[in-house]
């Protein structure tokens, strides 16, 4: 999803590489779970993600939307996010505190339970992707965050994501190939809207992956099927 937005406003206004060191760390969350809550007009998943659900979970696509997905249309692209819907009543100490917009994936006690196969706008928290066109860089969005960040950590191990350069080539690939589509959305007629949406939807998310078999070959087999 395209944001559109001066950096210095909600940066500290450096860009940063994947072998960068940034204070990113706080030790532990210690509970807090505000970037959980209320976000879920920002939490769209990537095909990547999917794959990652369905094999960390052992859940296909239609098992992980009937209880913690939705679609919504972002810049004219139908796409699934984590839904924000779940009532979630959190003790701390004597305080009771009650989210009315949590995210489902949220335990009883406001954790995180797929932390292992938490979907890429999770691990980039509270870092950002700045694209350009020679790829993207990494903005430090320092207002995201309730907590004081001091630790210092290699952005790379941050995103804890195998296979990593792979794995940025492919976001590179799925952003160019997105925002060719979101650039004409507004012009395009409702019709062929309609049929490049039913094609992103069957071929990247309700078509299950093989989890057996690296994601990277199953992506391209399918970029193919929707390029022709």
């Amino acid at each position: 999803m395209k944001r559109i937005v001066n950096i210095e406003d909600i940066s500290d206004g450096r860009t940063y590489d994947a072998n960068d060191m940034v204070k990113l760390g706080v030790e532990d969350c210690n509970g807090c779970h505000a970037c959980c809550c209320g976000t879920g007009e920002t939490l769209n998943l990537d095909p990547y993600d999917i794959y990652r659900l369905e094999a960390g979970l052992g859940l296909d696509f239609r098992q992980l939307f009937a209880g913690h997905l939705e679609l919504r249309v972002a810049d004219g692209v139908i796409m699934p996010f984590l839904r924000m819907d779940k009532e979630l009543t959190v003790t701390h100490g004597e305080l009771k505190v009650t989210e009315k917009e949590a995210c489902t994936f949220l335990n009883e006690n406001g954790r995180c339970s797929i932390h292992d196969h938490r979907p890429a706008i999770c691990r980039l928290f509270p870092l950002g992707r700045l694209y350009e066109e020679s790829g993207h860089k990494y903005i430090l969005m320092e207002n995201e965050c309730h907590k004081e960040r001091r630790i210092k950590i290699k952005i790379k191990k941050w995103l804890e994501t195998p296979d990593f350069s792979k794995y940025d080539a492919y976001i590179d690939t799925w952003h160019g190939f997105i925002t060719g589509i979101t650039d004409r959305a507004a012009a395009m007629p409702e019709e062929e809207l309609k049929s490049i949406n039913k094609a992103i939807l069957e071929n990247f998310y309700f078509t299950d992956y093989d989890v057996n078999r690296d994601f990277y070959g199953q992506f391209q087999e399918r970029m193919k099927n929707v390029s022709h």
